[in-house]
């Protein structure tokens, strides 16, 4: 039996225990620090190669998703919202192959759907890790702030982006251990689907034929998509702190609705209503500061690893923090499956991290860049017509084209390797 402990009960760590529930030999626990386990934030898009990523976790995986309420949408558009291109559709990613493009579901109805396998004894609250005490060649034991304590022989950090796993891994001081603010804000709201509709048109917000809209303006964005089988439409607006100090360590800050309007006042009528009537209800709004990590070294040490928002934080702009977590689940759930001892799962997690560490950084880079873009201050590019349009063509293409499949495979192959070598030399 191998004694896997989870630290952090949000989707990661959700996802991760859904997945390994299937192998008898892991005896696998998952912790929260809050008092209950629940998700905080809105709705995640859930891409075509996430979901392919739960197809291969299993059935169950699947169906979590369905019963969450997931809307598949049949496609995105990106369009300009102000200027003399205003109005014009400059990037379209459309349902290929039977293929749907994307899924948006609530944050917390996945994540209870994913823990309502896991056994209760299984699951903690209230478990807030502090320090752990690693042996060379023996177990781990977890110290909590209550007191308590608990031994595993693989602890796997899901415990978001102020990941205290994170700072053993790297070490507190070294500058990918703690994240980074964008100076991007946001914010979002979710709104009954008939008011989202009366405002925005029936044209943009159908259920029968959902498409997610992302709106380019002069240093704002708009975006819209439907969750909850289409009761509900969650709105979501950015901008740019200009002036913003990158070691800053606000993660909030209140937004005038005056400040709001202002920004999206020279929009197409119809979201300058939508903006005024739904995201303008009260006098001022509380905005979330968007943050990401810088790349890390490594993703795991020893026994420990990393996964989801404490790997690789990412701001939202491509839509696959959610969709890489489900990914790291698949791996990590695979690889730890096959192993039959402690020491095939340390191979594991080396594994892991070869496999899952530069295309989840690249996707955060990319992602940086392409808020740049969607703000309207792409270099060079701004709220051109045909610029936006080559910038944009096929920047999603190495995400939703990622083979899930292979990868896994191909982690599976490299384990199966380096286990044989390990074999050989004793």
């Amino acid at each position: 039996m191998i004694r896997i402990a989870i630290s952090g009960g949000g989707l990661a760590g959700a996802s991760l225990a859904h997945a390994l529930l299937q192998y008898s030999h892991l005896d696998v626990h998952i912790f929260e620090s809050a008092a209950a386990f629940k998700e905080a934030g809105m709705a995640i898009g859930v891409t075509r190669n996430a979901i392919t990523a739960l197809e291969l976790i299993g059935p169950s995986a699947v169906k979590c998703l369905e019963r969450a309420g997931a809307v598949p949408m049949l496609g995105a558009r990106f369009v300009v919202a102000q200027g003399e291109g205003r109005g014009s559709i400059v990037h379209t990613i459309d349902e290929g192959e039977g293929k749907r493009v994307t899924s948006i579901v609530h944050r917390a109805a996945l994540l209870r759907e994913f823990l309502a396998a896991v056994p209760p004894e299984r699951m903690h609250a209230s478990k807030r890790l502090e320090r752990i005490n690693r042996q060379d060649e023996g177990p781990i034991t977890l110290y909590f702030t209550d007191g308590t304590s608990h031994e595993c022989d693989i602890l796997v950090g899901a415990d978001g982006i102020h990941s205290t796993v994170r700072k053993l891994i790297l070490g507190g001081n070294d500058p990918a251990a703690s994240p980074k603010s964008t100076g991007w804000w946001a914010v979002m709201a979710l709104k009954p689907y008939k008011e989202a509709q009366a405002c925005i048109g029936k044209g943009l917000i159908d259920v029968e034929d959902a498409r997610e809209y992302s709106w380019i303006g002069d240093g704002a964005f708009l975006l819209h998509n439907v969750l909850e089988h289409g009761q509900l439409v969650q709105l979501a607006l950015s901008t740019r702190d200009e002036e913003y100090d990158d070691a800053s360590d606000q993660w909030q800050r209140p937004v005038s609705a005056d400040t709001i309007r202002t920004l999206y006042k020279d929009f197409p009528p119809h979201l300058n209503k939508a903006v005024n009537e739904l995201l303008c209800d009260k006098s001022e709004q509380q905005a979330i500061y968007l943050w990401e990590h810088l790349p890390a070294h490594t993703y795991v040490s020893g026994a420990v690893c990393i996964m989801g928002d404490a790997a690789h934080a990412t701001t939202p702009w491509q839509g696959s923090g959610g969709g890489m977590s489900l990914e790291d689940s698949l791996i990590l759930s695979t690889l730890l499956g096959r192993a039959r001892s402690c020491a095939a799962a340390l191979i594991a997690l080396k594994v892991y991290d070869q496999v899952r560490r530069p295309h989840t950084q690249r996707v955060v880079e990319s992602s940086r860049v392409t808020g740049e873009i969607l703000t309207g201050r792409g270099v060079g590019i701004g709220l051109d017509v045909e610029k936006l349009k080559e910038s944009l063509s096929t920047r999603w293409d190495f995400i939703l084209n990622s083979d899930n499949g292979k990868q896994r495979d191909d982690a599976l192959e490299m384990m199966a390797e380096r286990l044989s070598r390990e074999d050989s030399t004793t």
